[in-house]
C-alpha cells in the first residue's frame, strides 16, 4: 500500500549574521552597506517589523523584494493610499458566498419552522441555530490577514504607511506587535508562520509612537557616490563603469539642488541605460551639454526642476525675479507634504476632501 503524498513543510530560509544577509541581497542585485545589513539582519533575527523612513527612490521598497527573493519567502504587498480601511487591508465578508448559502437553506428552515405555532417560538428557534455564515469559508482575506494565515514563511510589506489616516495605522498593531489578527465573529488568528515585517514611509507626516515604538527604525538616505555605481553597473551590466560614474554624478549634482523632486536610483539607472543607448544609436548631438540636458528627461520630471537645472548647471545665474532663486548650496528638502504635486488630493485639500546605506533601486521590468 502507498503512503499518501504530503507536500513538504516550506523550508524557513535564516541568515547568520549580517554579512551573510549582504551577500545574500547582493546575489539578487541589491546593494547594501554593512551597517544597513545588520539592521535587517536584527529585524529578521528578533522577528521585530522594520520602519524604514527616507525620501522617495532611496530603494525602500526594493529591500522587500529583494529580501523575500534572497530568502525564498513569498512577498505579500499592502499598498497604502489615503482611504484605505480594514476591508482593503485586514479581511471583508464574501456576502455573495453567504446569501447563496442562505438560499440553500431557505427550504430546509422553512420544513423547521412550520412546525412551530407561535412567531416567538419561531424567532427563539432561528436566534439559537448557527448557520456558518460567519467563518473562515465566507472570509475574503486582504494582505494583512493573508500573510498571516500563509503556510510559507513570508515578507509583509506595507508601503508607504505614511499615506494612511492614524485609525488604519491603529489596525496595524495588533499584527505588528502580536503576530495576530482579530476577527469578531470568528476569533483570533495567530500567524501560522511569523512574518518578516517591512514598513516604508516617505516622511510626508510624522507616523504615531505607538507604531514606532512596536519597530526597529532606520533612516535610509542617497548612497555614496561608489554604492550608486555599483547599483547601476549591477542592474544594468550593460553600462560602462566610466558611463555609470558621470550619470551618478550629474545625479548627486542636482539633489543639491532645491528640486520639487530629486533624482531617485530608479530614474539614475534609467538615464545610464539611455546614455548607452545615445552612444550605440549615434544620436547626432552638439555638445556634451546636449548629452547632458536629453539624460535631465530620464532623471527630473518636472518643467520647472528642468529649468533650474539647465540654468545651474550651464554656470548661469537666475535673475532676480526667477521663481526658482535660492542661495547657492543645499535646501532643505521639499516634501511632498509639504508642496504636493498637481494631483486629486492637492486640488480638493482645504475644501473639504482628504488631505504619500543600503541602497536597492527598481529591477527593470519590476519598478
Amino acid at each position: 500500500m502507498t503512503a499518501p503524498h504530503t507536500a513538504p513543510e516550506p523550508e524557513d530560509v535564516r541568515f547568520a549574521d549580517g554579512a551573510e544577509l549582504k551577500e545574500a541581497l547582493r546575489e539578487v542585485d541589491y546593494i547594501a552597506d554593512d551597517e544597513f545589513a545588520v539592521v535587517v539582519h536584527l529585524a529578521t533575527a528578533l522577528e521585530r517589523p522594520l520602519l524604514l523612513e527616507g525620501p522617495a527612490g532611496v530603494g525602500k521598497t526594493e529591500l522587500a523584494k529583494s529580501l523575500a527573493d534572497a530568502s525564498g519567502r513569498k512577498l505579500v504587498r499592502l499598498q497604502c493610499y489615503e482611504g484605505l480601511d480594514d476591508n482593503r487591508a485586514l479581511y471583508e465578508w464574501d456576502y455573495a458566498k453567504q446569501l447563496l448559502h442562505v438560499q440553500m437553506l431557505r427550504d430546509r428552515i422553512g420544513e423547521k419552522l412550520s412546525a412551530f405555532d407561535d412567531i416567538a417560538d419561531a424567532s427563539k428557534f432561528l436566534a439559537a441555530q448557527d448557520f456558518g455564515l460567519y467563518s473562515e469559508h465566507f472570509l475574503s482575506v486582504r494582505p494583512l490577514l493573508e500573510a498571516i494565515l500563509s503556510p510559507e514563511p513570508v515578507v509583509l510589506l506595507v508601503d508607504e504607511v505614511d499615506r494612511t489616516e492614524e485609525s488604519m495605522e491603529a489596525l496595524l498593531l495588533e499584527v505588528l506587535a502580536e503576530g495576530q489578527i482579530t476577527i469578531p465573529e470568528v476569533g483570533t488568528f495567530a500567524a501560522r508562520s511569523a512574518p518578516w515585517v517591512i514598513l516604508t514611509s516617505n516622511d510626508t507626516r510624522e507616523l504615531s509612537p505607538a507604531l514606532k515604538r512596536r519597530c526597529l527604525h532606520y533612516h535610509l538616505g542617497y548612497p555614496t557616490s561608489q554604492r550608486e555605481r555599483d547599483i547601476v553597473t549591477a542592474r544594468a551590466p550593460e553600462v560602462e563603469d566610466a558611463v555609470a560614474a558621470d550619470v551618478v554624478d550629474l545625479a548627486r549634482t542636482l539633489r543639491e539642488l532645491p528640486l520639487r523632486k530629486s533624482p531617485s536610483i530608479a530614474e539614475v539607472i534609467d538615464a545610464a541605460r539611455a546614455a548607452v543607448v545615445l552612444k550605440s544609436t549615434g544620436v547626432a548631438v552638439s555638445s556634451q551639454s546636449a548629452v547632458r540636458d536629453i539624460l535631465l528627461t530620464a532623471l527630473l520630471k518636472y518643467t520647472s526642476d528642468v529649468e533650474l537645472a539647465r540654468t545651474r548647471l550651464s554656470g548661469e545665474q537666475p535673475l532676480p525675479s526667477d521663481e526658482h532663486s535660492a542661495p547657492a548650496g543645499p535646501a532643505e528638502r521639499v516634501t511632498v507634504a509639504s508642496r504636493p504635486a498637481n494631483t486629486t488630493t492637492a486640488v480638493f485639500r482645504g475644501h473639504g476632501g482628504r488631505d504619500r546605506g543600503g541602497i536597492g533601486a527598481g529591477r527593470q521590468g519590476r519598478r
